[in-house]
């Protein structure tokens, strides 16, 4: 999956949109990174990571950084071109 845009899923810190740098046990280095912190139209991660989200209209997704280390990773899924698209398109959440 390296080089590939991925979804994390962190034990204590949250779930990410970013493309896979590097692994090294549970911890990843991703680019182009997003916090998912809230979504609507999909029922969990695996589907965000298949098709993305329903309602992006309603999602709370980060600013984009250009690259971030996280630690305690316990899930990683490939996502598709669609749920790519569709998670870059959500509009950035900012307070």
């Amino acid at each position: 999956m390296k080089g590939k845009y991925v979804i994390v899923r962190a034990d204590r810190a949250g779930i990410f949109f970013g493309k896979l740098e590097e692994k090294n046990g549970q911890e990843v280095t991703l680019s182009d990174v997003r916090k998912l912190h809230y979504w609507d139209g999909a029922a969990a991660v695996e589907e965000i990571s298949m098709i993305g989200t329903k309602k992006p209209e309603n999602c709370r997704f980060t600013v984009t950084v250009p690259s971030m280390v996280v630690d305690g990773v316990c899930q990683i899924l490939p996502c598709s071109d669609i749920a790519i698209g569709v998670i870059k398109s959500v509009e950035e959440w900012r307070a």
